[in-house]
Protein backbone atom coordinates (compact mmCIF):
# COMPACT_ATOMS: atom_id res chain seq x y z
CA UNK A 1 0.00 0.00 0.00
CA UNK A 2 2.83 2.36 0.90
CA UNK A 3 4.62 1.51 -2.34
CA UNK A 4 1.50 2.38 -4.36
CA UNK A 5 1.28 5.76 -2.66
CA UNK A 6 4.96 6.36 -3.34
CA UNK A 7 4.57 5.50 -7.02
CA UNK A 8 1.50 7.75 -7.24
CA UNK A 9 3.47 10.61 -5.69
CA UNK A 10 6.29 10.11 -8.19
CA UNK A 11 3.80 10.19 -11.08
CA UNK A 12 2.29 13.41 -9.73
CA UNK A 13 5.72 15.03 -9.78
CA UNK A 14 5.85 14.46 -13.53
CA UNK A 15 2.76 16.66 -14.02
CA UNK A 16 3.71 20.29 -14.78
CA UNK A 17 2.77 22.49 -11.83
CA UNK A 18 2.48 19.55 -9.42
CA UNK A 19 6.13 19.49 -8.38
CA UNK A 20 6.73 20.12 -4.67
CA UNK A 21 7.83 23.73 -4.21
CA UNK A 22 10.87 24.73 -2.21
CA UNK A 23 10.03 25.62 1.36
CA UNK A 24 12.35 28.61 1.32
CA UNK A 25 13.14 31.15 -1.33
CA UNK A 26 16.96 30.97 -1.73
CA UNK A 27 17.11 34.75 -2.15
CA UNK A 28 16.28 35.06 1.53
CA UNK A 29 19.97 34.30 2.05
CA UNK A 30 20.77 37.62 0.39
CA UNK A 31 18.39 39.38 2.78
CA UNK A 32 20.02 37.61 5.71
CA UNK A 33 23.48 38.56 4.44
CA UNK A 34 22.58 42.25 4.26
CA UNK A 35 21.05 42.08 7.75
CA UNK A 36 24.22 40.45 9.09
CA UNK A 37 26.44 43.03 7.39
CA UNK A 38 24.38 45.94 8.73
CA UNK A 39 24.17 44.46 12.22
CA UNK A 40 27.88 43.68 12.19
CA UNK A 41 28.77 47.27 11.37
CA UNK A 42 26.62 48.55 14.22
CA UNK A 43 27.95 45.91 16.63
CA UNK A 44 31.67 46.17 15.93
CA UNK A 45 31.75 49.88 15.03
CA UNK A 46 28.95 51.47 17.04
CA UNK A 47 30.67 54.80 16.52
CA UNK A 48 29.52 55.93 14.02
CA UNK A 49 27.24 53.22 12.50
CA UNK A 50 25.02 52.62 15.53
CA UNK A 51 24.82 56.37 16.13
CA UNK A 52 23.75 56.87 12.52
CA UNK A 53 21.07 54.19 12.83
CA UNK A 54 19.67 55.74 16.00
CA UNK A 55 19.61 59.16 14.37
CA UNK A 56 17.78 58.06 11.19
CA UNK A 57 15.47 55.56 12.94
CA UNK A 58 12.51 57.93 12.82
CA UNK A 59 13.22 58.57 9.15
CA UNK A 60 12.82 54.86 8.39
CA UNK A 61 9.25 55.00 9.68
CA UNK A 62 8.53 58.14 7.65
CA UNK A 63 9.96 56.51 4.52
CA UNK A 64 7.81 53.40 4.96
CA UNK A 65 4.71 55.49 5.78
CA UNK A 66 5.05 57.64 2.66
CA UNK A 67 5.73 54.60 0.46
CA UNK A 68 2.87 52.42 1.75
CA UNK A 69 0.19 55.13 1.84
CA UNK A 70 1.23 56.48 -1.56
CA UNK A 71 1.15 52.97 -3.01
CA UNK A 72 -2.39 52.17 -1.93
CA UNK A 73 -3.67 55.56 -3.07
CA UNK A 74 -1.78 55.06 -6.33
CA UNK A 75 -3.58 51.75 -6.91
CA UNK A 76 -6.95 53.49 -6.57
CA UNK A 77 -6.04 56.48 -8.73
CA UNK A 78 -4.43 54.21 -11.32
CA UNK A 79 -7.59 52.11 -11.57
CA UNK A 80 -9.72 55.17 -12.25
CA UNK A 81 -7.18 56.35 -14.80
CA UNK A 82 -7.18 53.01 -16.59
CA UNK A 83 -10.97 52.78 -16.70
CA UNK A 84 -11.07 56.34 -17.98
CA UNK A 85 -8.58 55.51 -20.73
CA UNK A 86 -10.74 52.54 -21.76
CA UNK A 87 -14.04 54.40 -21.48
CA UNK A 88 -16.20 54.90 -24.53
CA UNK A 89 -17.02 58.36 -23.22
CA UNK A 90 -14.89 60.79 -25.20
CA UNK A 91 -14.62 63.32 -22.36
CA UNK A 92 -13.55 60.76 -19.74
CA UNK A 93 -11.10 59.16 -22.12
CA UNK A 94 -9.66 62.54 -23.06
CA UNK A 95 -9.25 63.66 -19.44
CA UNK A 96 -7.59 60.38 -18.44
CA UNK A 97 -5.25 60.50 -21.42
CA UNK A 98 -4.40 64.15 -20.71
CA UNK A 99 -3.56 63.27 -17.09
CA UNK A 100 -1.32 60.36 -18.07
CA UNK A 101 0.55 62.21 -20.81
CA UNK A 102 1.15 65.34 -18.74
CA UNK A 103 2.27 63.58 -15.58
CA UNK A 104 4.60 61.17 -17.38
CA UNK A 105 6.30 64.14 -19.06
CA UNK A 106 7.33 65.91 -15.83
CA UNK A 107 10.06 64.56 -13.52
CA UNK A 108 8.89 63.38 -10.12
CA UNK A 109 11.22 65.77 -8.31
CA UNK A 110 9.71 68.75 -10.14
CA UNK A 111 6.21 67.56 -9.30
CA UNK A 112 7.02 67.20 -5.59
CA UNK A 113 8.49 70.70 -5.49
CA UNK A 114 5.46 72.09 -7.33
CA UNK A 115 2.94 70.53 -4.95
CA UNK A 116 4.81 71.73 -1.86
CA UNK A 117 5.87 75.24 -2.93
CA UNK A 118 3.58 76.30 -5.79
CA UNK A 119 0.24 74.66 -4.92
CA UNK A 120 -0.11 76.45 -1.52
CA UNK A 121 0.45 79.81 -3.24
CA UNK A 122 -2.41 79.04 -5.64
CA UNK A 123 -4.69 78.11 -2.74
CA UNK A 124 -3.75 81.30 -0.88
CA UNK A 125 -4.40 83.41 -3.99
CA UNK A 126 -7.83 81.86 -4.43
CA UNK A 127 -8.53 82.48 -0.75
CA UNK A 128 -7.59 86.13 -1.12
CA UNK A 129 -9.89 86.45 -4.12
CA UNK A 130 -12.77 84.86 -2.19
CA UNK A 131 -11.80 86.58 1.06
CA UNK A 132 -11.88 83.15 2.74
CA UNK A 133 -9.61 82.99 5.80
CA UNK A 134 -8.74 79.28 5.91
CA UNK A 135 -7.60 79.31 2.31
CA UNK A 136 -5.72 82.59 2.73
CA UNK A 137 -3.73 81.08 5.61
CA UNK A 138 -3.24 77.66 4.04
CA UNK A 139 0.12 76.03 4.80
CA UNK A 140 1.16 72.78 3.15
CA UNK A 141 1.87 69.75 5.34
CA UNK A 142 5.15 68.25 4.07
CA UNK A 143 4.16 64.60 4.55
CA UNK A 144 0.69 65.05 3.07
CA UNK A 145 2.07 66.88 0.05
CA UNK A 146 4.79 64.27 -0.38
CA UNK A 147 2.23 61.45 -0.32
CA UNK A 148 -0.03 63.28 -2.75
CA UNK A 149 2.85 64.11 -5.08
CA UNK A 150 4.02 60.48 -5.16
CA UNK A 151 0.43 59.26 -5.65
CA UNK A 152 -0.33 61.73 -8.42
CA UNK A 153 2.84 60.84 -10.33
CA UNK A 154 2.81 57.07 -9.92
CA UNK A 155 -0.94 56.88 -10.49
CA UNK A 156 -0.31 57.78 -14.14
CA UNK A 157 2.14 54.92 -14.59
CA UNK A 158 -0.13 52.55 -12.69
CA UNK A 159 -3.08 53.40 -14.92
CA UNK A 160 -1.09 52.23 -17.95
CA UNK A 161 -0.21 48.99 -16.19
CA UNK A 162 -3.88 48.39 -15.36
CA UNK A 163 -4.89 49.25 -18.91
CA UNK A 164 -2.41 46.76 -20.35
CA UNK A 165 -3.65 44.06 -17.98
CA UNK A 166 -7.31 44.66 -18.85
CA UNK A 167 -6.61 44.66 -22.58
CA UNK A 168 -4.65 41.39 -22.24
CA UNK A 169 -7.83 39.54 -21.22
CA UNK A 170 -9.47 37.91 -24.29
CA UNK A 171 -12.58 39.70 -25.54
CA UNK A 172 -14.44 36.41 -25.29
CA UNK A 173 -14.43 36.78 -21.50
CA UNK A 174 -16.47 39.97 -21.72
CA UNK A 175 -18.78 38.48 -24.34
CA UNK A 176 -19.36 35.39 -22.20
CA UNK A 177 -20.12 37.52 -19.15
CA UNK A 178 -22.57 39.69 -21.12
CA UNK A 179 -24.26 36.59 -22.54
CA UNK A 180 -24.94 35.47 -18.96
CA UNK A 181 -26.89 38.66 -18.34
CA UNK A 182 -24.20 40.76 -16.67
CA UNK A 183 -23.99 44.45 -17.31
CA UNK A 184 -20.72 45.91 -18.58
CA UNK A 185 -19.89 47.14 -15.06
CA UNK A 186 -20.63 43.76 -13.51
CA UNK A 187 -18.55 41.98 -16.13
CA UNK A 188 -15.59 44.28 -15.47
CA UNK A 189 -15.92 43.88 -11.71
CA UNK A 190 -16.43 40.13 -11.44
CA UNK A 191 -14.78 38.72 -14.57
CA UNK A 192 -12.25 41.04 -16.22
CA UNK A 193 -10.62 42.88 -13.33
CA UNK A 194 -9.88 39.80 -11.15
CA UNK A 195 -8.05 38.20 -14.07
CA UNK A 196 -6.29 41.44 -15.03
CA UNK A 197 -5.02 41.99 -11.48
CA UNK A 198 -3.28 38.62 -11.55
CA UNK A 199 -1.66 39.47 -14.85
CA UNK A 200 -0.33 42.82 -13.65
CA UNK A 201 0.79 41.65 -10.21
CA UNK A 202 4.52 41.47 -11.13
CA UNK A 203 4.67 45.04 -12.54
CA UNK A 204 2.60 46.23 -9.58
CA UNK A 205 5.25 44.86 -7.26
CA UNK A 206 7.97 46.45 -9.32
CA UNK A 207 6.19 49.81 -9.05
CA UNK A 208 6.17 49.53 -5.26
CA UNK A 209 9.91 48.93 -5.15
CA UNK A 210 10.52 51.87 -7.49
CA UNK A 211 8.22 54.06 -5.40
CA UNK A 212 9.98 53.01 -2.20
CA UNK A 213 13.33 54.11 -3.61
CA UNK A 214 11.90 57.33 -5.02
CA UNK A 215 10.70 58.35 -1.56
CA UNK A 216 14.27 59.57 -1.13
CA UNK A 217 13.20 62.59 -3.19
CA UNK A 218 10.71 63.77 -0.57
CA UNK A 219 13.65 65.05 1.48
CA UNK A 220 13.63 68.07 -0.85
CA UNK A 221 10.21 69.16 0.47
CA UNK A 222 11.02 69.23 4.18
CA UNK A 223 10.06 65.61 4.95
CA UNK A 224 12.33 64.14 7.63
CA UNK A 225 12.95 60.82 5.88
CA UNK A 226 16.18 58.80 5.97
CA UNK A 227 17.90 60.92 3.32
CA UNK A 228 17.16 64.24 5.01
CA UNK A 229 18.27 62.94 8.41
CA UNK A 230 21.36 61.45 6.80
CA UNK A 231 22.25 64.83 5.32
CA UNK A 232 21.82 66.45 8.72
CA UNK A 233 24.05 63.85 10.39
CA UNK A 234 26.68 64.29 7.68
CA UNK A 235 26.66 68.07 8.05
CA UNK A 236 27.20 67.72 11.80
CA UNK A 237 29.79 64.92 11.90
CA UNK A 238 31.52 65.21 8.50
CA UNK A 239 31.53 61.44 7.80
CA UNK A 240 29.75 61.00 4.43
CA UNK A 241 31.20 57.53 3.71
CA UNK A 242 29.78 55.94 6.85
CA UNK A 243 26.44 57.80 6.68
CA UNK A 244 25.61 57.03 3.08
CA UNK A 245 26.84 53.45 3.40
CA UNK A 246 24.38 52.94 6.26
CA UNK A 247 21.57 54.73 4.42
CA UNK A 248 22.20 52.58 1.33
CA UNK A 249 22.12 49.38 3.41
CA UNK A 250 18.85 50.41 5.08
CA UNK A 251 17.22 51.10 1.71
CA UNK A 252 18.58 47.77 0.45
CA UNK A 253 17.00 45.94 3.39
CA UNK A 254 13.63 47.59 2.73
CA UNK A 255 13.68 46.83 -0.99
CA UNK A 256 14.88 43.24 -0.55
CA UNK A 257 12.19 42.52 2.03
CA UNK A 258 9.58 44.06 -0.26
CA UNK A 259 10.74 42.00 -3.24
CA UNK A 260 10.61 38.77 -1.22
CA UNK A 261 7.10 39.58 -0.01
CA UNK A 262 6.00 40.38 -3.56
CA UNK A 263 7.54 37.13 -4.80
CA UNK A 264 5.62 35.21 -2.13
CA UNK A 265 2.32 36.86 -3.12
CA UNK A 266 2.99 36.10 -6.81
CA UNK A 267 3.52 32.41 -6.03
CA UNK A 268 0.36 32.23 -3.95
CA UNK A 269 -1.75 33.86 -6.65
CA UNK A 270 -0.12 32.22 -9.66
CA UNK A 271 -2.33 30.23 -12.04
CA UNK A 272 -1.66 28.10 -15.06
CA UNK A 273 -2.66 29.45 -18.44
Amino acid sequence: MAEDKLKQSEKMNLIPGAEPSSRMDPWWWLVAGVFVLTGGLMLFQPDPFLDIFKYVWVGIGITVLVAVVSYFLMLILGMFGALGRLSKNTILRGLATFYVEIVRGIPLLVQLIWWYFAFPVIIQSIGQGLNFGPMMNYQANPIVMAIWGMTFCYGAYMSEIYRAGIQSIPKGQMEAARSLGMSHTQAMRYVILPQALRVVLPPMGNEFIALLKDTSLVSTVAVADMVRLGREFTATNFNPIEVWTMIGLLYLILTLLSSRLINYIEKKTAFSR
